[in-house]
Parts: structure tokens; C-alpha cells; sequence
């Protein structure tokens, strides 16, 4: 007995003193309850300082399946203030049984006055913390701001893209609790306390955004169109006003979830020549009152191209080339400079890489080195096939005429703020020169001939003026042909542009995804020509864009006009 007494007096010593903390520290485990507590994610605004995505306090119901007293009583009155249907009431009524865990959601990122509601009923092992929800203030700019999931982190878009910039330090809340699962007078205290992630500045205006993003709608709704983009972009600091996307859903209503403006690629059409054209004036190859004898159609490797309207053969300067559209005469044009010139230029104007955006999935459209050029690809690339762009890449590559011959990335987020409020503004666009200001001076004027004479007539703006450039262009479809007048086409209708033409400050682009191939409406010129129109009406208005002193209006004898001609 006494060797015993004694065996017990050492193991109680040894457990107050060498083993004490230990089992302390094990006992207070048991008591503590850790709450983590959710930073908030930093807001997006736009460049006026309007909000367009920010978190929206809500409310979190969890249960301690470990403390339920009555798994079926319980799941019943939460099941009938949360409005829950029968099924989730039996799982939840499952989850609360099985005590495999002492944690479960009843129901996330609630209305705090609904959570409320059934914290107000004090039911054993059930309870509620704070978690924010994400919100888009401006569902128009969804596909480009994106989204989070329900862990506050973002999966698309610019929240996928700045997550780490967004995201702030997650706190912690502890709750000591006694046996019964009830929380300890006193005890209970906050060890870490959340920092909000930074703010974003983007160069949208949700003002632009919002109408870009109706009257693009409209259009695609009143032509058939499967879908289409827009884009707004500031010509001389490259940032974006703003990007509408729209899509048609199996349902045939439509959406704007997916940023198609800067993830998916399309051969230009008729938008290129601005490109080709370019290349050979700078190059000093041609001028534009250079002439050519234009045939009405011809074939190169058994492959017949025909003009964009049917002629005789006909002798155009380059300047008529570029304003009627002719496929024919640009070919002529950019057969007086090499394929690996062309190639060149088309890599200094954008194509063939990601724009300085590094939009998350972004295309780098499709551009193959010219001596993979092959038969009939040598020819077509002056004029839009063989190669593919963005709409963020063809809208930046026409702003190179705007802005003096020199390229300006696009750029999206203007500045960051921090949690105390300091404003760090993001570095400017990257540039590069790409023509001459002589050779973009010339390809201004003829531009602007396009929009008061030729193939863009409905992109004009009262008081105004406009130069811009029309594209039509053949989809490839599932048998891996453009199709046929028999067999059906596939349209991308394009009009891109910039105004006032005098001085630019806003480049848009805009294009329609396969209109209605039955109608007239099916070409840059009809089908997008009179959106850009709209949308360079209110973009101007907005932005108190007045017409410089200079501006002259269309005159109307057209130049270029010849007898029993008509084209798109």
C-alpha cells in the first residue's frame, strides 16, 4: 500500500509539473472553438471611382453536428425559415446525425436577417459568422470584371487575374465553450484581425460600358446574330473605355458571360487591308495615287478570288483600292513588298501574340511564319484569310493609324489602393513605332474615304469626322471549307474606326458573329457600320468629345464614283 501511495504522489507530481502544459493545453483545445474570419476582398471601380464589382455583407449558418441535441428537430426548423425543399432537409438532417464531423454549412452567404432568424431560435449547435458575397454592380462588364466562388476566391476574369492583389489577410476568431457547447461569459476574443485586400481602378467607364453593352444587343438581336463584341479604347493611352460581349444561349435568349473580345480569334476579312496597304506605304513601295489594272476576278493556284463587287478589269489608284475594297487591288498592292515584310508588320501591329493585357485565357489569335505560307495563302493574307485576330488585337492594330503610326498596348486596371487608402498608380501602356506619321497621316485620309465615299457610308457621325475601315469575312464551317452560294456561308461581319479623324481620341471597334446570311445586313458594312455610328455618338457625348475646327463634312460629289458601279 504505501509503494502504491507513494507510485501515485510521483505520477500526480509528474503530471502537475513536467506533463502540466501539455494536458492544460490539451483541455483548452477541447474548450476552443477557432472561427476563421474573412477578410474583405478589395472592390473594382471604375476610372471615375464608381463601383463595378464589390463584397456585400452577408451571413454564413453553420452547425456543430457534435452538440445537435435533436439532428430531425433541428433540420426541420431550419429547413422552414430557410424555405428549404424536402430533400435538403433529409441531408441536412443526415449531416447532423452522423456526427462525422463538428462542422457542416446549413447555408452560405445568406441575408443577414434570414440568418438571424434562425439564430434566434438558440438551437444547440448551431450558429453564424459574417462572410462576404461578391457582387457586380454592372452586370455589362461581367465578362471582363469575371467572378469568385463561394471561398471569395476569383475563377475568371480580372478576379481571377489580380486575385492575389484582391485577396486581403484572413483573421481569427476564438470561443471558448463549456461542455454543453455553450460559449463562456468573458472568454471568447478576436487573436487576429482581417485586412482588406487592395481596390482596383480600372479605365472602364461604367457609364460607356453599361450603353456600349445595349446597343450592342440590340444590333445582334435585330440582325439574327449569333453573337458579337465591341470594344472602346482610348487612342492615345491605349486604355479601354469599354468591352461588350454578347452570346446566344441554346435557349436562344442571350448572355454576356464569356470576354470573346480577348479569348477567341477570327479571320479579319476586308479589316486587313488597312494592314497590308500600310506596309507597302511605308515601305515605299507604292503611294497613294500608285494605280493598278484591277481585274474583276482571277485565279491564282486553281483557286479563283473575285473581287468584292463584280468590274471589268479597271485601273484604280491605291487610294480607290482601300476605299471600295477591292481584293483584287490589295493583292496587287501588297505583291510589291516580300511575304516576311508582311509578316513583319503584321507582328509590329499585334497579330500572332497576347496583347500586354495577359487576359486570363487570352488568344493570341493565329499568325504562321511567312515561309510556311502555302499556294493561295501568300495572296489571302493581304486581305484577311490566314491569318486570325482578337477583337482586342484588330481594334489596337487599327489604332496604330490613329495614334500617329505608333502602337499602344491595351491596358485595363489604371491604378491599386490599399487598405490605407494610398492610390499607387499603374505604369502606362508599352508603345512601339510601327509606321511613319506621314505613312498614318495617309492612311487617316483614305480611311476617312472610306466612311464618306465607300464601303463604311453608315458609320458616319453628324458633326464628325470619321475614318474607319470595313470587314467581311468568311466563317469556316464544320466541313472545313468557307462554304458556298449553294451550300450556305457563315458570316463576321467588322467596322472598325477612330474619331474625330482630325485628332483621335477613341478607337472602336465593332463586330457581328454570324448575322443573318440571308439578308443584306450580313457585311461590315451594314451590319456593324451604323453600331459604330450609335456607339461614337454617345462615347462622344460622354466624354465631351467636340469636333475640331478643322472638320470639314463629306463632300458630296463622290470621286470615286464610275458609272453603273455598286458594291458592300
Amino acid at each position: 500500500m504505501v509503494v502504491l501511495l507513494l507510485t501515485l504522489v510521483v505520477k500526480v507530481g509528474y503530471l502537475q509539473t513536467v506533463s502540466g502544459d501539455e494536458y492544460r493545453a490539451a483541455g483548452l483545445d477541447a474548450r476552443m472553438r477557432t472561427t476563421t474570419l474573412r477578410a474583405e476582398r478589395g472592390a473594382l471601380f471604375d476610372r471615375n471611382g464608381r463601383e463595378i464589382s464589390m463584397s456585400v455583407p452577408k451571413m454564413t449558418l453553420y452547425a456543430d453536428p457534435t452538440i445537435v441535441v435533436d439532428p430531425s428537430g433541428t433540420a426541420h426548423a431550419i429547413a422552414g425559415l430557410m424555405q428549404f425543399d424536402a430533400a435538403r432537409e433529409q441531408e441536412l438532417a443526415a449531416e447532423l446525425t452522423a456526427k462525422a464531423s463538428s462542422f457542416t454549412f446549413v447555408a452560405r452567404q445568406i441575408d443577414p436577417a434570414r440568418a438571424k432568424a434562425v439564430t434566434d431560435l438558440r438551437l444547440p449547435g448551431v450558429g453564424a459568422y459574417k462572410e462576404p458575397d461578391r457582387m457586380v454592380v454592372d452586370s455589362s462588364a461581367l465578362a471582363v470584371v469575371g467572378t469568385t466562388d463561394t471561398e471569395g476566391v476569383g475563377i475568371a476574369g480580372l478576379e481571377a487575374q489580380y486575385n492575389d492583389v484582391l485577396t486581403g489577410k484572413d483573421g481569427r476568431f476564438v470561443r471558448e465553450q463549456d461542455k454543453d457547447g455553450r460559449s463562456i461569459p468573458g472568454a471568447s476574443n478576436v487573436e487576429v484581425d482581417p485586412v482588406p485586400g487592395n481596390d482596383l481602378v480600372l479605365t472602364l467607364d461604367r457609364s460607356i460600358q453599361f450603353q456600349l453593352n445595349q446597343v450592342l444587343l440590340a444590333r445582334v438581336r435585330q440582325v439574327g446574330a449569333r453573337g458579337g463584341t465591341a470594344v472602346v479604347m482610348n487612342s492615345k493611352t491605349g486604355d479601354i473605355y469599354a468591352m461588350a460581349n454578347i452570346r446566344r444561349k441554346d435557349d436562344g435568349t442571350y448572355s454576356n458571360n464569356g470576354n470573346y473580345a480577348a479569348v477567341e480569334a477570327h479571320e479579319t476579312g476586308s479589316t486587313a487591308k488597312v494592314f497590308s496597304i500600310a506596309a507597302a506605304l511605308n515601305e515605299g513601295a507604292v503611294t497613294p495615287e500608285s494605280v493598278f489594272h484591277v481585274p474583276g476576278i482571277q485565279k491564282f493556284d486553281e483557286y479563283v478570288i473575285r473581287d468584292a463587287y463584280p468590274h471589268p478589269t479597271q485601273v484604280m489608284p491605291v487610294k480607290e483600292i482601300l476605299v471600295k475594297s477591292s481584293n483584287l487591288g490589295t493583292v496587287l498592292t501588297a505583291q510589291r513588298i516580300s511575304t516576311s515584310t508582311i509578316e513583319s508588320y503584321l507582328h509590329a501591329f499585334g497579330f500572332g501574340d497576347k496583347t500586354a493585357l495577359e487576359f486570363p485565357n487570352e488568344s493570341p489569335g493565329i499568325l504562321k511564319p511567312a515561309d510556311e505560307w502555302r499556294g493561295t495563302e501568300k495572296i489571302t493574307v493581304a486581305f484577311g484569310y490566314g491569318f486570325a485576330s482578337t477583337s482586342l488585337q484588330l481594334v489596337s492594330a487599327v489604332n496604330v493609324v490613329a495614334n500617329n503610326g505608333t502602337y499602344v498596348a491595351p491596358r485595363l486596371v489604371q491604378a491599386t489602393i490599399d487598405a490605407e487608402g494610398r492610390k499607387r498608380d499603374v505604369a502606362a501602356s508599352s508603345t512601339r513605332p510601327v509606321l511613319t506619321q506621314e505613312t498614318a497621316t495617309q492612311m487617316n485620309l483614305m480611311m476617312r474615304d472610306v466612311v464618306c465615299y465607300g464601303t463604311g457610308t453608315l458609320a458616319k457621325i453628324p458633326g464628325l469626322t470619321v475614318a474607319g475601315k470595313t470587314g467581311t469575312g468568311y466563317k469556316v464551317q464544320k466541313d472545313g471549307t468557307y462554304g458556298s452560294a449553294e451550300t450556305g456561308r457563315k458570316y463576321f461581319a467588322s467596322f472598325v474606326g477612330f474619331l474625330p479623324a482630325e485628332d483621335p481620341q477613341v478607337t472602336v471597334l465593332v463586330s457581328i458573329d454570324e448575322p443573318d446570311a440571308g439578308t443584306r445586313d450580313r457585311f461590315g458594312g451594314t451590319a456593324a457600320a451604323p453600331v459604330f455610328s450609335d456607339i461614337g455618338a454617345f462615347v462622344a457625348r460622354e466624354l465631351r468629345i467636340k469636333p475640331p475646327v478643322t472638320t470639314e463634312p463629306c463632300s458630296k460629289v463622290d470621286p470615286y464614283a464610275r458609272a453603273g458601279e455598286s458594291g458592300h
